[in-house]
């Protein structure tokens, strides 16, 4: 299937999506030119707008995967349009996802577009359509760590650095999670259509807690501790400190105060 099946109005960006990109580029911008008087309030408004406008594209992904798998009912339900609002659920989609990264740092997409999979024919396109979400927050991850990899950090503001490490992280901890085998998670719609019936059957009805049961494991001490260090561990090879991702992280929390040591750095 092509975007032929579609309308121009359903593949038109709504107007929604441009304005968060907007308050994106101008919160970045703030941050950058350090013009804010809080840059903690700065780099949270960055930071969460960049969030959301990636939290789109991943299910813009999943939404356009689909239709060229077979599904053409997505564009009359608005999923084309990049606009947050025509989601299934704007609670799972936007609003969950943007409480866990304010109360633990941690980016886990929710369940969002309504695809019909019974217009979808081969269990290969069933799995990619799953896989293509994790796969954009992939995408964004590297968008956001290469200035670290390629080595053009030099002469960024300080703010603007933590605040891309911390994003960095935000993004590879969405990947990652996104892509467990846990049902109600895109992992489980990668393996579930080459389970038996009997299974999909029985993992079925679990599958609207799985995205809190992950969520509420990752906060245990022990478990929170071992996923940040090997999250820690990808983004050293990609060129992202702790550092970075440890006062993104703090700036981002403006309202906790931290202990003051990265906003000395940032006013240096």
């Amino acid at each position: 299937m092509t975007t032929a099946t579609t309308r121009p109005s359903e593949r038109r960006i709504s107007p929604v999506f441009v304005g968060i990109l907007a308050v994106t580029a101008v919160s970045g911008w703030a941050v950058w030119a350090d013009i804010a008087a809080s840059p903690g309030f700065a780099v949270f408004l960055f930071v969460t707008a960049a969030w959301i406008v990636s939290l789109c594209l991943h299910e813009y992904a999943h939404a356009r995967t689909a239709l060229h798998s077979g599904d053409i009912s997505i564009g009359a339900k608005g999923y084309l349009t990049l606009n947050p609002l025509k989601y299934t659920h704007t609670l799972l989609s936007i609003v969950l996802p943007v409480i866990f990264v304010i109360m633990g740092g941690i980016g886990l997409p929710g369940g969002a577009v309504f695809i019909e999979r019974n217009r979808i024919r081969g269990r290969w396109k069933h799995s990619l359509v799953s896989a293509a979400g994790p796969l954009t927050n992939v995408a964004f991850a590297l968008a956001c760590s290469a200035p670290f990899w390629l080595g053009t950090l030099d002469g960024t503001p300080t703010a603007f650095r933590f605040a891309l490490g911390f994003l960095a992280m935000l993004q590879l901890t969405a990947a990652i999670l996104n892509f467990l085998p846990v049902p109600g998670l895109d992992g489980y719609g990668v393996i579930e259509p080459w389970l038996s019936y009997r299974i999909r059957r029985q993992v079925e009805p679990y599958a609207p807690f799985g995205m809190l049961a992950v969520f509420v494991v990752i906060l245990i001490p022990s478990v929170n501790a071992g996923f940040f260090d090997a999250i820690d561990t990808v983004l050293r090879g990609l060129g992202v400190s702790d550092l970075d991702t440890c006062c993104g992280r703090e700036l981002f929390s403006f309202w906790n105060g931290g202990n003051g040591f990265c906003t000395d750095l940032v006013g240096r």
